[in-house]
């Protein structure tokens, strides 16, 4: 009867359609009843793609997946390392980082520990941030500054290394400002595995990391890169979805924040913002690959000229040397060990070339191999001297400004420092040589 057949029809559409669907999205079949003594008839009918939906849920099954991705690498960083610290900058990534911390408890059992580098260049509102994210958490953070200054203490600093520092030489300034200060705090928190917030995403120099890092032969410490699969569109549907605190300054168009003296809005006019929990203006403009420091560094340039893109911290092999000396197994390189025997050396009269140097210095690093092959190249001894703990006086008897300063000690006592940036064992022994 037609009714009979028109029920089989039914039957067959309910149980064909989810594949027609999957096959054709846009379309949907209906059967529709016929007039009496008609043949049954199926309609086509456009069917609603609701892709932003999709969207959504695929978002969402992504960020499931990179949450528990970072909370795996914390927990082996916090359970299998008794001290990990997370430097922490305050930037985006680094509030997920804490607010992963924290839901993991390792901020209040102190399986894991926060410190922060004061560059006494930084916005006011980071360090009030710090003030509102410690009470929200309820941690304490660690905080480091340059050294021989009180935590702080601006007036301080200006009065021991120059309100204008960074003006004058930007190495030196990361130096003392962020590196010094970066691996004094990881050496005090005796760390031996750093969380931090790099990601892929930031731009090539990055581009390869991992979510570990093992310590470097010779010193070093671990790394744990738990968002290092993130992009910067990840951080902030993260940040929006659990309502993670961050950094007001997002508000203002600043899509990263370092320095106040070369962080800009991006773009600059401040269109674009992070506001409530959402983008307003063009977020591609923060959120295309390579973007996020977009805004950091602007102005500045390397001594070769080229672009500045970090401050020393992340650099490879700036974590090498935190944990041992410079010279430390050399048979050539003489140490001396205080500033008495700096000053009998002087006393004694004897043509020598001394070092004057920092073991966290990229620079006295870069010039290691090199140094120790003076002794045999110059035919005189050679000698070591810290100076990073003793500036005062490194500053009044070995010329002593930055990091390195090599000098050679002449017969009659005085003093004479190298001048050029060439630290090859050839230009150094001629000098020596020549003061000779």
């Amino acid at each position: 009867t037609p009714e009979a057949g028109h029920r089989r029809m039914l039957s067959l559409l309910a149980l064909f359609a989810p594949a027609f669907a999957l096959s054709s999205p846009r379309l949907a079949a209906s059967a529709v009843r016929p007039a009496q003594g008609a043949a049954p008839r199926v309609v086509m009918e456009e069917k609603i793609f609701d892709q932003e939906a999709y969207i959504a849920e695929s978002k969402e099954m992504r960020l499931k997946h990179l949450e528990e991705q970072a909370m795996f690498a914390l927990k082996i960083a916090c359970e299998n390392y008794e001290n990990a610290v997370f430097p922490n900058a305050l930037i985006a990534g680094d509030c997920v980082i804490t607010h992963l911390l924290h839901r993991l408890g390792y901020l209040k059992d102190g399986k894991c520990k926060v410190m922060v580098v004061d560059t006494f260049h930084l916005f006011p509102e980071t360090m009030e941030f710090l003030r509102e994210i410690e009470k929200e958490y309820g941690f304490k953070a660690e905080v480091f500054c340059a050294e021989g200054v009180p935590v702080g203490d601006k007036a301080a600093f200006d009065k021991m290394y120059g309100a204008n520092l960074w003006k004058e030489d930007i190495d030196q300034y990361d130096k003392v400002c962020k590196v010094e200060p970066f691996q004094r705090g990881l050496k005090t928190l005796n760390t031996n595995c750093m969380i931090n917030g790099r990601t892929r995403w930031q731009g090539f120099e990055r581009a390869w990391i991992d979510q570990f890092e093992n310590a470097p032969i010779g010193g070093g410490l671990a790394k744990c890169n738990p968002i290092a699969y993130w992009t910067f569109e990840d951080t902030f549907d993260y940040i929006a979805k659990y309502k993670v605190p961050h950094h007001p300054l997002h508000a203002k168009g600043y899509p990263s924040i370092g320095d106040a003296k070369d962080t800009i809005p991006i773009p600059e006019d401040g269109s674009t913002r992070f506001v409530n929990f959402k983008f307003e203006g063009d977020k591609t403009a923060w959120l295309d690959y390579a973007s996020e420091r977009k805004g950091r560094f602007v102005g500045l340039a390397n001594k070769d000229g080229s672009t500045k893109t970090e401050c020393g911290i992340h650099v490879a092999g700036a974590e090498r040397t935190f944990d041992r000396d410079l010279w430390d197994t050399s048979k050539s390189v003489i140490n001396l060990e205080t500033a008495e025997e700096a000053l009998k050396l002087k006393e004694k009269g004897e043509l020598s070339a001394v070092v004057v140097y920092a073991p966290w210095c990229q620079f006295c690093q870069g010039m290691e191999e090199e140094y120790e092959k003076l002794a045999d190249a110059a035919g005189v001894p050679v000698y070591k001297l810290r100076g990073d703990e003793q500036r005062d006086f490194v500053q009044a008897n070995f010329n002593t400004q930055s990091f390195p300063t090599i000098n050679v000690v002449k017969a009659n006592g005085d003093v004479v420092k190298y001048e050029s940036e060439d630290r090859s064992v050839e230009a150094m022994a001629k000098f020596v040589k020549a003061a000779a």
